[in-house]
C-alpha cells in the first residue's frame, strides 16, 4: 500500500475496496491481507473510518468494532509492531456490496483530510503524549456496546479515535489536538445532559 503524501486515507479506502472486489462476503482477514499486518495504526484507522459511515447502524457492528479497536490499540500501546487478532475476529465478514457503498460514501471526506495533513507539531505524536493518546483509544470504545442502539454515539467515538490515530500515523499533531478537542466536547455534552 502506498504511503505517498496526501494519499493515506485514499490508499486505505482503495485497499478496502480491493478486498471487497476480490471476495464476497469480505472478511476482516481479506481486508488485512490488503493493508498488511506489519503496522497496527492502518488497521485501527480502517475500523474507525468505516464506523463513521452508516455502517454503524448495522446491529452488532459497533460492538464488534469496539472489540477490534480496543484489541488493536492495546497492542499498539504495548509496543507491538505486528498486529494479531483471534481467528473468530478474522473470520467476521460483511457483504462486499455494502462495504463498497461505504467506501464510496467516505471518499470525499477522506480526500479532504488527506489534503489537510502534513508533518507538524510532531512532538504531539510521540513520547508520553503518544502513550496517552493510545490509552484514550483503548478507553473510548468501552461504552459502544452499551450504547449500540444510538448509532451516532459510536460514530462520534470512532471519529474521535480516527482523528487521534490519523494524527499519530501521519505525525500531524494538529489532528491529535482535534481528537482531544472532540473528547472534551463529548465529555462536556455528556455532563450537560446528565446535570
Amino acid at each position: 500500500m502506498s504511503k505517498t503524501k496526501n494519499r493515506i486515507l485514499a490508499d486505505l479506502l482503495d485497499s478496502i475496496e480491493n478486498a471487497a472486489r476480490e471476495s464476497d462476503p469480505v472478511s476482516v482477514r481479506d481486508v488485512l491481507g490488503q493493508i498488511g499486518t506489519n503496522s497496527i495504526m492502518p488497521a485501527v484507522l480502517v475500523v474507525t473510518i468505516l464506523l463513521v459511515s452508516p455502517l454503524s447502524g448495522i446491529p452488532g457492528v459497533p460492538s464488534f468494532s469496539a472489540a477490534l479497536v480496543i484489541l488493536l490499540s492495546a497492542q499498539a500501546l504495548g509496543g507491538r509492531r505486528r498486529l494479531w487478532l483471534p481467528e473468530f475476529m478474522l473470520r467476521r465478514s460483511l457483504k462486499a456490496s455494502r462495504l463498497i457503498a461505504m467506501v464510496a460514501w467516505l471518499r470525499r471526506p477522506c480526500a479532504f483530510f488527506d489534503r489537510l495533513t502534513r508533518p507538524r507539531l510532531m512532538w504531539l505524536s510521540g513520547g508520553i503524549i503518544r502513550f496517552g493518546t493510545l490509552a484514550c483509544c483503548v478507553v473510548i470504545p468501552l461504552g459502544w456496546p452499551l450504547l449500540e442502539i444510538l448509532p451516532l454515539v459510536s460514530s462520534l467515538g470512532a471519529g474521535t479515535i480516527a482523528l487521534l490515530v490519523f494524527g499519530l500515523f501521519t505525525r500531524d499533531g494538529l489532528f491529535v489536538i482535534a481528537g482531544y478537542l472532540m473528547i472534551a466536547l463529548t465529555l462536556s455534552l455528556g455532563l450537560f445532559f446528565l446535570i
